[in-house]
């Protein structure tokens, strides 16, 4: 049985700022609140908002977790609104039904395999030296889709194969997620060919996996807008196990939420 957690922690606690500075950190004091150890299920998680004030991180498990460990290190022990809320993620797999439609939210990591980057990394570098020196063909490298375009681009490609379609925006009231943008980012809808889809936030995340490991950079793109059932069955494997990479530094969960019901009556 899956469980959807929402975990409140408090970004001025010592603990919680080394966290949300290190995404390979948060994963681990995650899987730290898994009874099964090493733990071989999927989790995904990602870092729903985060303010001074306060940060929510959303996980998803195939078993029961127990968050103690993180209010007890890194949230509000006690505190009115400090407890994380874990609920049976069991009645939202049992409403994907062909045809209906939902609002959606998406951080990934939209990435693309290319044979040679055109400006490699030193770690790239150096793959491409031992390639050349050994002569065997290596896998491609992954590089990131850095332009909006791109990265619409990137999901749109992927809808089929993971259960949905995003539908034309022209709906109104307007979906969940498209929302007016500020003038300077008013192309983080180009590309997107009317889709109900939006780019509503970029980032870079860099940090390492150990104190002096070669540093991790992910380019991340936050999608939000409204998506229609075509395979459920698809669409449920995808909501368990997320899409594209970087899953383990919080990229590629898949979120749901219900149309208002002038949305949805539009819709239909």
């Amino acid at each position: 049985m899956p469980y959807l957690s929402k975990i409140p922690l408090n970004p001025r606690r010592r603990a919680a700022v080394s966290l949300l500075a290190n995404p390979h950190r948060l994963h681990a004091a995650i899987l730290s609140g898994l009874a099964s150890q090493p733990v071989t299920e999927r989790v995904l998680w990602r870092l729903e908002n985060s303010s001074h004030h306060r940060a929510e991180i959303l996980v998803l498990t195939e078993s029961r977790p127990s968050w103690a460990h993180l209010v007890d290190d890194a949230g509000w022990p006690g505190a009115d609104g400090g407890e994380p809320l874990i609920a049976d993620y069991t009645p939202l797999l049992d409403r994907i039904v062909r045809g209906r439609e939902f609002g959606f939210k998406l951080i990934a990591n939209p990435v693309q395999s290319v044979p040679r980057p055109s400006r490699p990394s030193e770690q790239q570098a150096n793959r491409l030296k031992e390639k050349a020196d050994s002569g065997n063909r290596q896998r491609g490298f992954r590089v990131a889709h850095r332009t909006v375009p791109q990265q619409l681009e990137w999901l749109l490609k992927r809808c089929e194969r993971h259960g949905f379609a995003i539908p034309d925006a022209s709906a109104s009231p307007p979906a969940p997620g498209l929302r007016p943008l500020p003038e300077e980012d008013q192309d983080l809808s180009a590309g997107s060919a009317g889709a109900a889809v939006a780019v509503v936030s970029r980032d870079i995340l860099r940090f390492t996996k150990r104190k002096d490991g070669p540093p991790v950079t992910l380019s991340t793109a936050t999608f939000e807008g409204r998506l229609r059932v075509t395979d459920p069955d698809a669409l449920r494997s995808t909501l368990l196990h997320g899409i594209g990479p970087a899953k383990g530094y919080g990229q590629g969960f898949l979120t749901l939420a219900p149309l208002r019901p002038s949305e949805a009556a539009h819709c239909g």
